[in-house]
Formats: C-alpha cells, structure tokens, sequence
C-alpha cells in the first residue's frame, strides 16, 4: 500500500529544517556581530550594505520590544495569578528582542561583495549567490517597488526568469546574464536564472566599483 502521507512528511520536516537552520543562523550572526570582528574580506574585495531602507523599521520595532518587556511583566505578574507565566512571558520577550537584533547583525555582516573575480550577492544568512563577471552582461541601476514584501520573488517575463531578492519591498540594481545562471533558492531549488535584481544602499558606488572588471559593463537608466 502506497504511504499517501508520506509527501506531506517529508514537505513539514523539510519546512523544520529550514526553519532549525534560519534560527541557528540568526543567533550564530549575532554573536559574530557581538564581537565586533571586521568583515572577512578578501584583497580586491569592497562590501555594500542594504540595511538602509530598513534599519528605521528595525530600530522602532527593537525599542518597542525594549519598552513593552517591562511593562508586560508587570501586567503578568500583577494579574496572572500562576507564576511560571511571568518567566514564560519574560523570556518569549527577550527571545523576541535578541531575534530581531540578531537580524538586523545577520544583514549587516552578510553585505554584498564586489570583487576581482566577481558579484557577490547576498541576502542575510540565507542567500549568498555568486556570479562570475564572465556571466554578467550588465548591471543598471534601476530603483523597483515591488507589490509583495517577500524578500524573495521570481517572476518569469516570456522566456525569461527574473529573481528579485529584496529589501523594504525594494531592489535598485538588475544585473543581466550573458546565459541562464543555476542560482540555488531555499524554496524552489536550484533555478535557471536570467536576470537578479538586488538592493543595494548605494548602487552608483556599486557600478563605480564594477567597473573595469573582467567582461563587466554598467549603466543607469
């Protein structure tokens, strides 16, 4: 007899490994971040960040937690009349503060890295996408408001697969391919690629920097 439930199985535990594995990378980025320790480099290698757009929601959602943990231990231990749910509140709270600092570390220490050899793109802890200058055909900056807030979205434009990784809902930099790139994604597996759009706090710097690298053009419109 076939086992029907079998698919479901493994979808759930495959779902809890990444999400066991995104946690992990979370707290193992904020401890890096903690330490202060300068970002690993290589000679040639220059960072560009893409906290900006959204380093002030990250900042009012912190200091909202950093409020709210005092004011519901009061409330819990004042009206709840079993104990453990002060320490139970208590600890989901500053759970919930670190996480969110432990995202905005993951983001900064993860920027992206344009180099000799290539463009290294990245994501926070999960994405880290790296493309050759011999694949890259061009990179404009184009500013794009995208109508779902998930950091990640493919989009297939005729025979083309357009993969936007985003940050506040935003990209700022298309970087076209000469061929089709496998680009490995948590959600869809490896995927044929044409083109990846990515944000990028200062896209002019970036270009600038591109520039006069190995089979690599730029250009704005």
């Amino acid at each position: 007899m076939t086992d029907t439930k079998a698919p479901a199985r493994a979808r759930v535990g495959s779902l809890l490994r990444r999400a066991a594995q995104a946690e992990a990378a979370t707290w193992r980025s904020l401890y890096v971040w903690a330490r202060r320790r300068p970002l690993p480099l290589g000679s040639g290698d220059e960072p560009f960040g893409y906290l900006g757009v959204v380093r002030p929601i990250l900042g009012i959602f912190i200091g909202l937690s950093v409020v709210e943990i005092p004011i519901f231990d009061v409330v819990v231990t004042h009206v709840v009349p079993w104990r453990p749910a002060r320490w139970i509140v208590l600890g989901l709270g500053i759970w919930g503060l670190l996480w969110m600092i432990g995202l905005y570390a993951s983001m900064t220490i993860h920027p992206h890295v344009v180099g000799d050899r290539g463009l290294r793109v990245r994501l926070s802890s999960g994405i880290d996408i790296f493309i050759p200058w011999t694949d890259v055909e061009a990179l404009r900056k184009r500013y794009r408001s995208l109508p779902s807030s998930r950091s990640v979205q493919v989009e297939q434009e005729g025979d083309r697969r357009v993969v936007s990784l985003a940050v506040g809902s935003q990209t700022s930099i298309d970087v076209l391919l000469r061929r089709p790139l496998a680009v490995d994604l948590a959600k869809t597996g490896s995927l044929p690629v044409n083109e990846l759009r990515l944000y990028a706090d200062d896209p002019d710097g970036l270009l600038r920097s591109a520039r006069g690298t190995p089979a690599s053009s730029t250009a704005s419109r």
